[in-house]
């Protein structure tokens, strides 16, 4: 802690998802950082309306918070097993992809005992202070009814902003979610609604991605056979598997984000709308046990209730009466149109990045802008700020809000621990986490390669190749 509160500390971290946790899990053995950490919930959860019973996380366990860049931290995924007596029965589980929900367990564990976290803590807003050379964060402290109880202000040279997504309603939809009634509920909030919707006689699920496959499946099994009565649609034109090849994968590199930074806007922008089968496609055992279960229920003769058409959008949508909805649909490809009726809607539409011009509108003269008025950010995950304030050794850093300047490995759980410790490199100033200078055997760009054996291994003298070979 500071010794007095008008102390600067080195860095404030607002905003406790996994991106600042593993930040703050990095940071926590450096004892010459003085950093702290705001959230405004009561405790760390993580999306708990998806932690579906089975449901896997769609990287590696090495994906934890730390292990990519310190597997030596007492904060690893392992550690906490090892903590809690689990470690033979992960051994023997023989699992590399772990359940949400044991990801949930193993960063609240990692949160219960990092000193520097304090829940129930808004951050209202940020400031600069020229005369001081220091960034102001107001916050209000709440009491665990999530009531105001007290204000303070802390004063700091470095931010890191971890605020997180929040979920996205399609305009069509918006009038249905905020009236009552007939339930519509995005499946951020799906466990928490799960018993009220399986009594709908009708539900309809919108989304082709993960969120929407999970919930779809769990939907399913837990519906009786013959009377499934399901809808499932979304607006890409399969429900595609993810990219899953390893080559692929390279597009989550710290090699890819620095090929993809280096981009003109506009290339950038482009490649986004196309790489969508990335990190919007589905895991491929999700699709197979889809198709299992509907196979299964044609044993008997006959088919299941249950109707999936991708290529859909939603136009527009309705109340009849006060116990259905009707859902007015396109298809892309065929040009048509058609109205379905329904019981209840359960949006797996996705997340978006929170805005960030609420929290920072007292920064806004010093913020840079892209052509499209976005943050800039540069390749250390700073916001491009006046050089009065960056002039100062005054940073913002960002986390999972940069997809628009990194590329897709944004929100991916691969790169929290590199991000991290780039953040906390550049904070510090010297290399406090070694990091590889190559991540990936693709080479994204016209660039020479970098050597591709030690040094030590390399031959003292090379043959000439001869003319014409």
């Amino acid at each position: 802690m500071s010794p007095t509160p008008d102390t600067p500390r080195d860095l404030v971290g607002i905003g406790i998802g996994p991106f600042n946790l593993s930040l703050a899990a990095l940071a926590h053995p450096l004892a010459e950082l003085d950093a702290v950490f705001y959230d405004q919930r009561p405790a760390f959860d993580w999306h708990p309306g998806l932690l579906i019973d089975g449901a896997t996380i769609q990287v590696p366990f090495l994906a934890d918070l730390v292990t990519l860049v310190d597997p030596a931290s007492p904060w690893t995924f392992l550690n906490h097993l090892k903590n809690r007596d689990r470690l033979f029965p992960f051994y023997f589980a023989e699992r590399f992809h772990i359940q949400r929900a044991e990801y949930d367990a193993y960063c609240r564990w990692v949160a219960e005992n990092l000193p520097a976290l304090h829940f129930g803590h808004q951050v209202d807003a940020v400031r600069f202070n020229p005369e001081r050379d220091v960034f102001e964060v107001d916050f209000t402290q709440l009491d665990t009814d999530g009531e105001a109880e007290a204000l303070g202000r802390t004063y700091t040279r470095n931010i890191a902003l971890g605020i997180g997504t929040e979920p996205y309603i399609p305009d069509p939809l918006k009038p249905l979610v905020e009236a009552p009634g007939v339930p519509v509920i995005h499946a951020a909030d799906y466990l928490t609604h799960r018993a009220e919707l399986l009594t709908a006689e009708h539900i309809t699920v919108v989304g082709s991605g993960q969120s929407g496959a999970e919930v779809f499946l769990d939907l399913l099994r837990a519906r009786p056979h013959g009377r499934e009565r399901l809808h499932w649609i979304g607006r890409t034109e399969a429900f595609a598997p993810m990219e899953y090849s390893k080559l692929g994968l390279e597009h989550f590199t710290p090699d890819y984000t620095r090929y993809f930074h280096a981009l003109t806007e506009s290339v950038r922008d482009r490649l986004i709308t196309t790489q969508w089968q990335l990190h919007k496609g589905i895991d491929a055992d999700t699709l197979a046990a889809i198709h299992d279960e509907l196979y299964r229920r044609t044993l008997h003769g006959g088919w299941p209730d249950a109707v999936l058409t991708p290529g859909v959008r939603v136009r527009t949508a309705g109340r009849i009466a006060t116990t259905k909805l009707e859902l007015h649909l396109e298809h892309i490809e065929q040009n048509t149109r058609s109205r379905l009726t329904t019981d209840a809607v359960v949006l797996a539409t996705g997340y978006r990045e929170r805005p960030l011009d609420r929290l920072l509108a007292g920064l806004d003269p010093y913020l840079r802008r892209d052509s499209r008025d976005r943050p800039r950010i540069d390749e250390h995950y700073r916001l491009a700020l006046d050089p009065s304030v960056t002039g100062t050794g005054c940073n913002i850093y960002v986390q999972n809000a940069e997809r628009h300047t990194h590329g897709v490995g944004t929100p991916d759980l691969g790169l929290a621990a590199w991000r991290s410790a780039t953040i906390l490199n550049s904070l510090t100033g010297k290399e406090t986490y070694p990091l590889p200078a190559r991540t990936a055997f693709t080479t994204f760009g016209l660039e020479t390669p970098r050597p591709q054996i030690p040094p030590a291994r390399r031959p003292s003298t090379l043959t000439p190749l001869l003319d014409g070979i």
